[in-house]
């Protein structure tokens, strides 16, 4: 329009049809345009349409303009209705309108349709950094470091993930069900699913937890590293390294008093240590005998748990059963002409959209029942070999295994208190009571 403007003599602006020219009538620019034209500075010129807009026009001409302007409008609007009718109903059918994420990869169905399988090459990687990440012991650099050592790699031009890759992966909901629009939230897609939601929603409170509570980088590994907090102000517990004039070396911690309330006071790292020492020598005085007796006990003290549980399952059928019920009468109120198209999809997407939610909640309540049966024995194994595996481990390795089985360690002067983490402290109040076999009994009473 500038240049236009600008020029001293009269010029032509060509197009090829009148909705080349425009498909809005309301823009600005095409009345700034046709005013020009009707002053005599510019022609319009319209090769197709074999139309030319000057000062001379005649006032049909100037209504068959309207009128073709009036339909490219229209022809917008209606390619602009088109394209929204088709995203909404691939919505419904739960089709991904983007790109696949890392780890899916573009296929065909059976009936020659484009759909998303999981990448055979990179699918089991994506699943382990889940698992990895949830465990809490993974910052996302370190996890970055991991994967590319097992191999994962762009699809297109091979390049290794960023720090930004791996932290969209961890937080894309896409891998255990759901689509995510800007318009619509949350939906369930069609595609095959690489990670339970439980493991999802482990993996973001890891993340928010680092988010808000993130230790002060030190070069060095300890064992207590970023796990321990002052009783008194809650501030991290930092480690130093004391050499001592004989070159023997020792780890202190103190409080960083970030908050400026406390006295330093220096506690050793083996002082640290002697109460988990102590837990530890217990776990590893279970015996086999002893661990056949505990699993009956636990799982007698979690009958609650396991009626919640089959009471969840009834209930998710039940709703399930309902729902496809009232599918299946508005189905029929359809056919027989008693509501209208715009009721019924509505009503139907809504059913759909719930009866897939109930799906992905079945899932999870029968993965946690597999999981409850296949990790007891686990739990025990565990627990009895704690003291030596914790003995064979570095010091990233120890800290870990500590994260894994303390809960909420704090230092009160220089006294190390704590709690065990679920379900090992039930293991260690179920070893110390008396048991009904043999040389022990359930009930001393």
């Amino acid at each position: 329009l500038d240049c236009i403007k600008e020029q001293k003599e009269k010029v032509v602006v060509c197009f090829d049809k009148v909705d080349r020219f425009s498909r809005n009538v309301f823009d600005k620019r095409v009345s700034i345009l046709y005013e020009l034209a009707m002053q005599d500075k510019i022609e319009l010129h319209f090769v197709s349409d074999n139309l030319v807009i000057n000062s001379s026009i005649s006032a049909t001409e100037k209504f068959h303009f309207g009128i073709n302007l009036g339909l490219a409008k229209y022809y917008s609007d209606a390619i602009s209705d088109t394209v929204k009718r088709s995203f909404e109903k691939m919505r419904k059918d739960g089709r991904w309108l983007g790109k696949p994420p890392l780890g899916y990869m573009k296929s065909m169905d059976k009936d020659g349709n484009n759909t998303f399988i999981p990448d055979p090459e990179r699918a089991h990687i994506i699943v382990k950094m889940f698992e990895m990440y949830s465990t809490g012991n993974y910052s996302l650099e370190t996890l970055r470091l991991e994967v590319i050592k097992m191999g994962l790699r762009s699809p297109i031009r091979g390049l290794k993930p960023s720090r930004s890759c791996i932290d969209n992966v961890i937080k894309t909901p896409f891998y255990y069900g759901m689509a995510f629009s800007k318009k619509h939230g949350l939906y369930p897609h069609q595609y095959e699913k690489l990670i339970t939601k439980e493991l999802f929603d482990k993996c973001r409170e890891v993340m928010e937890r680092k988010r808000t509570n993130r230790p002060k980088f030190i070069g060095q590994e300890f064992i207590f590293k970023g796990l321990l907090r002052c009783q008194k102000c809650g501030c991290t517990m930092t480690p130093e390294i004391h050499k001592k004039k004989s070159g023997l070396v020792f780890v202190y911690y103190s409080c960083s008093n970030g908050k400026r309330i406390c006295k330093r006071e220096y506690i050793s790292e083996k002082a640290l240590l002697e109460p988990i020492w102590a837990i530890l020598e217990s776990f590893s005085g279970i015996t086999e005998e002893t661990q056949d007796e505990l699993v009956e006990e636990l799982r007698q003290t979690t009958e609650a748990e396991v009626i919640f549980h089959k009471a969840q399952i009834n209930r998710i059928h039940n709703e399930h059963t309902k729902l496809k019920e009232k599918d299946d009468f508005l189905l029929e109120a359809f056919l027989d002409k008693s509501i209208t198209k715009d009721i019924y999809d509505k009503k139907h997407q809504e059913y759909y959209d719930k009866i897939q939610l109930l799906n992905i909640e079945l899932e999870e309540h029968n993965k946690a029942d597999y999981d409850y049966q296949t990790t007891v024995a686990t739990v025990f194994s565990i627990a009895r070999r704690a003291k030596e595996i914790f003995n064979g481990s570095e010091p990233s390795e120890k800290r870990a295994f500590l994260n894994f089985l303390l809960q909420n360690p704090q230092v009160s002067g220089k006294t190390l208190e704590f709690s065990l983490r679920s379900p090992f402290n039930l293991v260690l109040e179920l070893s110390t009571r008396p048991l009904r076999g043999g040389y022990r009994e359930s009930n001393p009473n």
